[in-house]
Parts: structure tokens; sequence; C-alpha cells
């Protein structure tokens, strides 16, 4: 599968602030860039830093007044699909150190505060049966909607009013999986088909001693997901933050399906 991506920011700082991207496509075993192509219009040189867990990069620009970045990549996607149905829980002792992070709450996935529905609607599933059963739930028992939610929405509050956009799937299929013992992280992407065409955040859980990616959304499969940057939830894979204040101008990302 190859995948063109185009995405364009533009804004307006108030004054001057430092500006951390992340909207450049990970270089991955299962994913290649053929071709990328970041282009910030800021008045001091850029500076890139390694991205969550050695995934992506970030990169730094500062803004003054008009801020715009243009982005486009062409990815090669080789990624088999796996039935994680059939894989089988692994104890917390057992894991790797660099999974301990994503067993654990943290700000916007309050997993301690699940642990009792999982255990009351799952009870007898582990691995990946469990895993499998939670994405079927929050696909099924959520809405998406747009404007439903903002910066501020964490799991417990989507768990509540049962509707959201990506990152509120993402947060809460995440946080009912730690509740499960099963480590999973946030991952921002880029994806063919969501609507509205914009930057995508879906979920990995960790199983049979890997990595997959899952959409409760149901947008994208994850033979078409392109990461950008993996971590405990939309805190460390926000596309931009600035260090200050800025005005919205307009905002364009294009994913497509390359023959």
């Amino acid at each position: 599968m190859r995948i063109a991506i185009e995405a364009m920011l533009d804004y307006t700082i108030d004054g001057a602030a430092d500006v951390l991207l992340l909207i450049e496509a990970a270089k991955q075993p299962d994913q290649h860039l053929e071709l990328q192509d970041l282009r910030v219009y800021s008045p001091e040189p850029l500076r890139a830093v390694p991205g969550e867990d050695g995934i992506g990069q970030r990169c730094w620009a500062r803004g003054e007044g008009a801020f715009r970045a243009d982005y486009r990549a062409i990815v090669r996607i080789d990624r088999p699909a796996v039935d994680f149905r059939t894989l089988g829980p692994t104890p917390p002792r057992a894991m790797p150190p660099e999974t301990i992070p994503y067993l654990l709450p943290s700000r916007y996935c309050e997993s301690d505060r699940l642990e009792g529905f999982v255990e009351q609607q799952f009870g007898g599933l582990q691995g990946g049966p469990l895993a499998a059963a939670l994405v079927e739930w929050v696909a099924g028992h959520l809405r998406y909607e747009c404007g439903t939610s903002n910066g501020t929405t964490t799991a417990m509050m989507t768990f509540a009013e049962r509707h959201g956009v990506c990152r509120d799937y993402a947060h809460l299929l995440v946080a009912l999986a730690r509740a499960g013992g099963i480590p999973a992280r946030c991952v921002s992407a880029y994806a063919p088909g969501v609507d509205p065409p914009d930057f995508h955040a879906v979920a990995e859980v960790w199983l049979g001693d890997r990595w997959h990616l899952v959409d409760a959304t149901r947008m994208a499969s994850c033979s078409d997901l392109v990461r950008v940057a993996v971590g405990r939830d939309a805190t460390d894979i926000a596309f931009m933050t600035v260090f200050g204040r800025a005005t919205f101008v307009a905002q364009r990302v294009s994913v497509t399906r390359l023959p």
C-alpha cells in the first residue's frame, strides 16, 4: 500500500512564540518514506528532536505573526494484518520495560477508574480476546460527532457521554485496555477515508511481543495507517503545540491511496 500525504497549517502567532510541530510521518520497519518534504516559514532555523519511544520526530520552529507549515510525503506501508484475537495474555512482570508506562493511568486516560467496569463487563477475558472485545465495545457504544468534545475531554468523560471524535475513541480504548492489563498507547496518524479529512488518532495495543494498530472509529484499517507519533495520550501526540498564543487561519489535510 502506498499513501500520499499533504498537510498545510496556517496560523497567526500573537507576538512571538516557540512552536513544536509533530506532523512528519515516522520512518519505521513497516512504513517506508519514499518522499518527504517539510517547509516551515519560520524566522529561525528548524531543530528536530526525537519523538516518544524514538518513533518519528518533533520539529521546533519559531513563530512571529503569520506562521505556515507545508508537508507532503509518499509512504509505502508493508504491514501484514494480524488477528490479535488469537494472542494470549502476558503477565506484567514478563513485559518489556518500555511497555510499563502504557499500563498506567495518564492525564487523559484514567484507566484506574475503569478497572471495575472492565472486570464486570469482560471478566474472564484476557490478552487478545479481551482487546478485541474492548474494540467492539468502543466502536458499538460511541457516536462519532464533531464538536462534542474539546482539548480537555478525558476518557472518563467520553465513557459517560458516549460520543466524540477520533481522539476520544483512542483515549477510551487505551484506558479500557490498560484497565484490563494490556499496554496501550495513543498514536497520531494519517489515514485515507477519514471524514472529515484531518489528522487522525488511533490506538496501539501490545500483544504477542509487538504493538498492533487499531482504529475503533472503523474509518481506517491497520494497512492504511501511517504513524506519526506515539504517546501516553493526546498530550504526547499533538500535531502542533504553541508556547504562546495562536489564532487559527486555515488547515488542510489530504491523504490518498496510490496505485
